[in-house]
């Protein structure tokens, strides 16, 4: 899942609105800026696959130190720990951060470790089974968040149609026929695994900086 997790995110900013948007948004990418870095310096290992639908065109051949439920929950408790000048902040931010390993188990394909280097595995496989119709099935999961969080910020005279509207590129962006992954696959190694890494990394960061501003931008103008 990609831009499903900025929906989730977007959905607890909605029910939070008084938690700022840096511990919730950043938080609901934290694991995945995580299993970039980890990936882009040769500690977690991804393997090219062009028949890996729908839109990541790599296997996920380890990835136990950010992406197991054990290490999901300790790189929440980190994240939350971050803010823990205002508890609240941090309960929230720690819920975003382990809210991103609880929507990835119906999408990966069995990969989610219960700990590192451990036999058993989570995972119900929705991207080895459904291919493109998974990407359609996580847009119709971030529209309904997205389309909660819309009336609620309606309801406090703040409209996000900006931020829905981003949100809605990273879809198309991402999709099975315009995903840039796709094209980095087909690169020697260690080059498409570096720049994989990469890649997960910054499409987490730079949407939130995108996505920062957005709403700031919708708070000044509610305040009009």
């Amino acid at each position: 899942m990609y831009f499903g997790h900025f929906a989730v995110g977007v959905a607890l900013k909605a029910k939070y609105r008084d938690v700022p948007l840096i511990p919730i948004i950043l938080g609901a990418g934290f694991l995945d800026i995580i299993n970039g870095t980890l990936v882009a310096v040769g500690i977690e290992k991804v393997t090219a696959n062009l028949n890996a639908l729908p839109y990541l065109y790599f296997d996920l051949t380890f990835i136990d130190w950010d992406h197991s439920l054990l290490m999901a929950a300790v790189w929440s408790l980190l994240w939350g720990a971050f803010f823990l000048k205002d508890k609240r902040i941090a309960m929230v931010a720690a819920l975003s951060c382990f809210l991103h390993f609880i929507v990835d188990i119906p999408m990966h394909n069995a990969d989610l470790a219960l700990y590192p280097y451990a036999q058993h595995y989570l995972g119900f496989g929705l991207w080895g089974k459904w291919g493109i119709w998974s990407w359609v099935f996580e847009i119709g999961f971030s529209a309904i968040l997205l389309a909660y969080a819309y009336q609620k910020h309606l309801k406090f005279g703040e409209n996000i149609k900006w931020q829905l509207c981003f949100i809605a590129l990273l879809a198309l962006q991402m999709s099975p026929w315009t995903s840039p992954m796709k094209q980095v696959a087909m690169l020697a190694e260690p080059y498409a695994s570096v720049l994989h890494g990469i890649l997960v990394a910054t499409g987490f960061i730079v949407p939130t900086i995108i996505l920062a501003w957005l709403y700031k931008r919708s708070e000044r103008l509610s305040h009009v």
